[in-house]
């Protein structure tokens, strides 16, 4: 291990994968969430998966038996939000394909949501009930000079039955069809991490990430200067280590592996 569980003070936890798939907690989950209440480690839920809102996330977590406060959610819908805040693009128009957190958060951000051309922005979160039209609209709009931003550029993510497509897969048809570049605000971007660092007060000293994917996660914090957990109830396998690019500083096989693993540290 190269690095000490006994120093870290605040963690960054990924949700689909970690904690649960679809609708199912995983084994430990309630447990390492109390774990970290009981030794005061301060913890930010970091969700790629921008569909819905904070509170929505709350109360999925507690039909799981997961207690866990609205302020320590970030999902991509909120660090979305905060870009389009930081680039003052309040009064803009967008359109949005996307669901209830991804639309939430650009409406709070200021901008006006339209269902057609004009647009000043395309912006493209995971949507389970997109239609051929939607990406008609959205292609039309990018070509009449809209900018591409997407909360998340995740090809797939896990569910009870196994992966389905993700946000990235629908952002592929956008930059297939226009040749676009994105701009893209979810991990492996470090945007939302030092969003959620910045909240809890962390250091890069005192800050992990724990995940269960190389290319977002574990790239996401190695890009940010932070130690990293794989954790492998997800989507990357341990037998990806070899050829990633992206170095996690601990691998667990679940979370109660990861409990053992601080209890011997501390």
């Amino acid at each position: 291990m190269s690095f000490s569980l006994a120093g870290i003070r605040h963690l960054l936890i990924d949700l689909d994968g970690v904690l649960y798939r679809g609708r199912t907690a995983l084994p430990g989950a309630e447990q390492f969430i109390r774990f970290l209440q009981q030794q005061n480690t301060a913890y930010r839920l970091v969700s790629n998966n921008a569909t819905m809102t904070p509170q929505q996330y709350v109360e999925k977590l507690a039909g799981m038996g997961i207690d866990v406060p609205a302020d320590n959610i970030v999902t991509s819908a909120l660090a979305t939000r905060f870009y389009l805040e930081e680039q003052e693009q309040s009064g803009k128009k967008a359109f949005v394909i996307g669901e209830k957190g991804l639309l939430d958060a650009v409406s709070q951000a200021g901008l006006e949501i339209v269902s057609d051309r004009p647009a000043d922005w395309v912006i493209i979160g995971l949507d389970r009930h997109a239609t051929y039209h939607d990406f008609e609209i959205a292609t039309l709009a990018l070509e009449s000079g809209a900018r591409l931003l997407a909360s998340n550029a995740d090809a797939s993510f896990p569910t009870e039955q196994g992966l389905v497509p993700g946000a990235g897969a629908l952002l592929a048809v956008l930059t297939t069809a226009t040749g676009m570049k994105p701009i893209v605000v979810g991990k492996p971007e470090p945007l939302m991490l030092e969003l959620a660092m910045r909240q809890m007060r962390g250091s890069r000293a005192d800050t992990a990430m724990l995940g269960d994917r190389l290319d977002t996660d574990i790239e996401a914090a190695n890009r940010l200067g932070i130690p990293s957990i794989l954790i492998l109830t997800g989507v990357s396998k341990r037998s990806e280590l070899h050829d990633s690019p992206w170095r996690p500083d601990l691998v667990v096989n679940d979370l109660s592996d990861l409990e053992h693993h601080w209890r011997e540290a501390a």
